[in-house]
């Protein structure tokens, strides 16, 4: 063993002994100058604070687009849900103008409806612009008529009834609760929490395996001090508390570093809508990712991940220590 080994083994017993290391004259305690186990700043070191800022970073990227996509996609529903259509088909020997009239006093006339917009044959021409072209004369053709019904909020009205009701009374009515939509926005939403939580796993998994790696090789770096620190009775509980904290720090560090560039990039991105105020892309970009923003609960939820991150890495560390110090006695 080097002189250095011996040094850092007698200044270590002293922390590990909780004896005090020098006494002044007048009986004051001065306190020890030890050196820790597990060198504070070392290449492996640094490389590990690179690698959990990178995870957290894509973690937190993971978890920021789950918060996006679920606010969203519930912003899709709620609006979704608050609207129902009747779509009117042409029949022959009927008014279809009378027809559209008579849906429309039906809805309204049912508890829980706020209000309805029939679309007028022009605007119903207009939707099939998209598949057929503009400039057509749809007027030969058998277009149904739309009548937008508008659900009032918190109010949930019998649309079961409703429906009976127009297929009784108004020749070609159907209503469309777009239940089918609705299912599927949930599922998405589903889906994609279940991929973020996978992907949050793995980051996990990775940080794990990379703090492990990490605590080995500096426990095997400093294998002499620590099997002399463990033969003269130092407790095992001391030298993983040493280690815990070493990685711990580092844990932090990389977590904040990872954590606040994620936080960055959500924060530039949701200013980014302010420049496309008033023009088509913020209506595209309003329709699949509302604002952009992430808000209080996402900007939470990073710093939540910051610190699990700080938790599993300290944790980690404890227990590598304490299975390799088994392994030694």
């Amino acid at each position: 063993m080097s002189m250095n080994d011996v040094a850092r083994v007698s200044e270590s017993r002293e922390i590990a002994t909780r004896k005090p290391a020098n006494e002044r004259a007048g009986g004051g305690i001065l306190p020890p100058k030890s050196t820790p186990i597990v060198p504070r700043d070392s290449i492996a070191g640094r490389a590990l604070v690179a690698v959990i800022a990178i995870m957290t970073f894509l973690a937190a990227l993971t978890l920021g687009s789950v918060v996006l996509i679920r606010a969203s996609a519930s912003d899709w529903q709620s609006q979704v849900a608050r609207e129902v259509t009747i779509q009117i088909r042409p029949t022959e020997g009927s008014d279809i103008e009378a027809e559209v009239r008579k849906a429309a006093d039906l809805a309204l006339a049912l508890p829980g409806i706020d209000g309805v917009r029939p679309y007028s044959q022009a605007e119903s021409g207009r939707l099939l612009e998209p598949w057929l072209g503009s400039g057509l004369a749809l007027d030969d053709l058998p277009i149904p008529r739309l009548i937008v019904v508008r659900i009032a909020r918190e109010a949930t009205p019998d649309l079961a009834s409703l429906r009976k009701i127009l297929t009784e009374r108004v020749a070609g009515a159907t209503l469309d609760d777009h239940r089918g939509w609705i299912d599927r926005m949930r599922t998405m939403a589903r889906t994609a929490v279940a991929v973020g939580l996978a992907v949050l796993i793995l980051v996990l998994a990775a940080t794990v395996l990379s703090v492990t790696f990490a605590t080995r090789g500096a426990m095997s770096s400093n294998r002499p001090v620590i099997e002399v620190l463990h033969f003269v009775g130092a407790k095992d509980a001391f030298i993983a508390g040493e280690f815990q904290r070493h990685f711990l720090l580092l844990g932090l560090k990389g977590g904040i570093l990872g954590g606040a560039a994620a936080m960055l990039l959500f924060f530039m991105a949701g200013s980014v809508g302010d420049w496309f105020k008033g023009t088509a892309s913020e209506n595209q970009i309003a329709a699949l990712f509302g604002s952009f923003a992430i808000g209080g609960q996402g900007y939470a939820a990073v710093i939540g991940l910051i610190i699990l991150i700080a938790a599993v890495t300290a944790g980690t560390s404890r227990f590598t220590v304490h299975s390799t110090l088994r392994s030694i006695e």
